[in-house]
C-alpha cells in the first residue's frame, strides 16, 4: 500500500525512492510484524485464555511431563502471526503483483483450515481436531486454485517445468503432472511444518529461517541481473514475495517472545499450517521446489520419522521404530531435555539453510 501510494511521488520527493527497494520495504515489514506481535500478542493470548479456559488439549500418549507443563497453554497462538504478516504485507508490498495474492490465498486458506481444526480440538477436548481426510481435500483444493493461478501467470516455458538444483540449464517438462507435484510440494509443507510443532519454540525458528532464506531467493530470482549472474531461472515479479516473506520473519520472532519455554500460547495448525503452505508456495512459484526439500530438511525429518513409524507399526506387526513420532518426541524419550532438542533441531535448521543457500552459487 505504502509502495504504490508513495513510489510514484519518487520524482517529486526524492526520499521516496526508497519506497522503490525491495530491501527498504523488506526491513519495514519484520519490524511492522515484530511491533504487532509485541501490541497485540497479549491482547490475543488474554482472550484466548478467556475463551479456552483448559488449553489445548495435550496428547495422552505423549512424554509424561507434557501432562503437567504444557497444561492449560491456550493454542491458535498462529493468529497472532496471521495479523502480523496481513498488516506488514498490505503495507509494504506491492499490491498489483500477483504472486503476493497467491501466497496470500494459501497462507490464510490455510490458516482457516488449521483455525478449524484448533477449534474443534478446543470445542470437544480432543487432540485429533478435523478428519485427516477433510483436511488433505480442503488443502489439495486450495493448492490446486494456487497452482493453476501460477501456471496462467508463469513466464513462457515455466508453466510445467521443474528446475534442478545444481544445474543450470536443465528443466524438466512434467506436464499435467506438475500441478499434482507442486500441489504435493504445498500441502506437504504445510504438514511437515504441523508436525514440528510440537515443543516450545521448535517450528517458529526453522520457520523464521526458511523464510528468510526463500526472501533471499525470492528477491534473486525476480532480480535479472542476480538470477544471470548465479545462474538461476529468473522469474519476473517474485521479488516482492521477498517483502512477504520477511514478514513472517518478522511475525516469528515476535511469537517467539510468547512461544518461548514455557510457553505461553500455542502456535496450533492455525499458524503451522498457513506459514509451512506459504513456504511451499513461494517455492513453488520461484523454480526451487527440490531447494525446500534441503533447507526445510528438518520438516522433512520430522515428516518421514512419521511415515516410518506407520508404515513400520502396520507392516511390521505392531513393531515401532522410534519411541515415539514425531522425531522430537522420541528425543525426549531418550531422556533429552525439552531445552536440549529445541536448541539442537534449530541447529540443524541452520546447517540445513546453509546447505540449500549454497545451491544457488554451485551450478
Amino acid at each position: 500500500m505504502l509502495y504504490n501510494f508513495l513510489a510514484p511521488l519518487a520524482n517529486d520527493f526524492a526520499i521516496l525512492n526508497l519506497f522503490r527497494y525491495i530491501t527498504f520495504r523488506c526491513g519495514g515489514a519484520v519490524f511492522t510484524a515484530l511491533l504487532i506481535s509485541f501490541v497485540f500478542g497479549p491482547r490475543i493470548i488474554m482472550a484466548l485464555k478467556k475463551w479456552q479456559q483448559h488449553g489445548q488439549p495435550i496428547r495422552e500418549d505423549g512424554p509424561e511431563s507434557h501432562l503437567i507443563s504444557k497444561k492449560g497453554t491456550p493454542t491458535m497462538g498462529g493468529l497472532i502471526i496471521l495479523l502480523s504478516v496481513f498488516v506488514s504485507t498490505l503495507l509494504w508490498a506491492d499490491l498489483y503483483n500477483r504472486y503476493v495474492w497467491i501466497v496470500l490465498l494459501i497462507t490464510f486458506g490455510f490458516g482457516l483450515i488449521g483455525l478449524a481444526d484448533d477449534c474443534m480440538k478446543v470445542a470437544k477436548k480432543n487432540p485429533k481436531g478435523l478428519p485427516g481426510k477433510l483436511k488433505l481435500l480442503l488443502q489439495g483444493g486450495l493448492s490446486l486454485a494456487a497452482c493453476i493461478w501460477i501456471q496462467n501467470i508463469a513466464p513462457a516455458g515455466y508453466s510445467s517445468h521443474l528446475a534442478l538444483p545444481f544445474f543450470k540449464n536443465i528443466l524438466i517438462d512434467l506436464g499435467w503432472l506438475y500441478p499434482v507435484f507442486a500441489i504435493l510440494v504445498i500441502v506437504g509443507s504445510s504438514n511437515a511444518v504441523n508436525l514440528t510443532d510440537g515443543l516450545d519454540g521448535l517450528a517458529i525458528v526453522p520457520i523464521a529461517i526458511a523464510a528468510a532464506c526463500f526472501a533471499l531467493i525470492s528477491y534473486l530470482v525476480g532480480n535479472l541481473v542476480f538470477a544471470n549472474y548465479l545462474q538461476i531461472h529468473h522469474v519476473p515479479g517474485t521479488g516482492e514475495l521477498a517483502v512477504l516473506l520477511a514478514g513472517i520473519v518478522g511475525a516469528g520472532m515476535g511469537f517467539l517472545w510468547f512461544n518461548a519455554q514455557p510457553a505461553k500460547v500455542f502456535m496450533g495448525d492455525v499458524g503451522s499450517l498457513s506459514l509451512g503452505g506459504a513456504i511451499g508456495a513461494t517455492s513453488v512459484i520461484t523454480k526451487h521446489e527440490l531447494v525446500l526439500f534441503i533447507i526445510g530438511g528438518l520438516f522433512v525429518m520430522e515428516a518421514v520419522s512419521v511415515i516410518l513409524q506407520v508404515g513400520s507399526y502396520k507392516l511390521r506387526g505392531g513393531k515401532r521404530i522410534f519411541r515415539m513420532a514425531p522425531i522430537h518426541h522420541h528425543f525426549e524419550k531418550i531422556g533429552w531435555p525439552e531445552s536440549t532438542v529445541v536448541a539442537r533441531f534449530w541447529i540443524l535448521a541452520v546447517i540445513f539453510a546453509l546447505l540449500g543457500l549454497a545451491t544457488l552459487k554451485l551450478r
